[in-house]
């Protein structure tokens, strides 16, 4: 019987401590670009509650206009959404090489929900702004793009331009983050 209870007790301790694990990793991934101090709620008028390194992997739970939700090494908390990078890299939204993107048009951008340009489509010249697919009943569906002309695409994960961003200057199948995962839409 002890040792029928001592399996249980194993047992149980082994799933919850898999479930934390798995529990730590979720959340969209991001950086964090310098170090982060970490409050109860989004603003400084509530307490901290710890601190992440900078240059580091973190994990954002959900973001409100200026705060995010945040979550890395068993320190979880709101900072300021200034401080944390959505890219492929650690690096702040102004930094970096200026990218020769073309913009103004005339031109079009189509997104097709196959990969290689194949099912259906929508398209949009310069200017087009999508703040929320899900509002056109398109939310999460695509996975290429062509550009054609002047004009270069952002295509967001979230809607509102939040989160995983990428900006396209070429025709091609949507990797990573964004394939079957495009929730805004900017055309320049």
């Amino acid at each position: 019987m002890k040792q029928l209870f001592a399996s249980l007790s194993a047992l149980v301790f082994l799933i919850l401590a898999m479930g934390t694990a798995s529990a730590q990793t979720v959340g969209t991934p991001a950086w964090s670009i310098r170090p982060l101090v970490l409050f109860e709620g989004p603003g400084r008028d509530y307490d901290v509650t710890g601190q992440i390194e900078g240059q580091v992997r973190i994990y954002v739970d959900r973001c409100s206009k200026l705060w995010c939700r945040v979550h890395a090494g068993g320190q979880a908390g709101w900072t300021s959404l200034y401080d944390v990078a959505f890219g492929r890299v650690a690096r702040g939204p102004l930094t970096g090489p200026r990218l020769n993107y073309k913009w103004g048009g005339p031109g079009q951008v189509c997104l097709y929900e196959g990969h290689n340009y194949t099912g259906s489509a929508i398209c949009g010249r310069s200017g087009t702004r999508i703040r929320d697919l899900l509002l056109l009943h398109a939310d999460n569906l695509y996975s290429s793009v062509t550009i054609e002309g002047d004009v270069s695409v952002m295509l967001c994960r979230d809607r509102d331009f939040h989160s995983y961003c990428e900006l396209m200057n070429n025709s091609g199948n949507l990797q990573g983050f964004l394939d079957n995962n495009v929730s805004s839409v900017q055309v320049y």
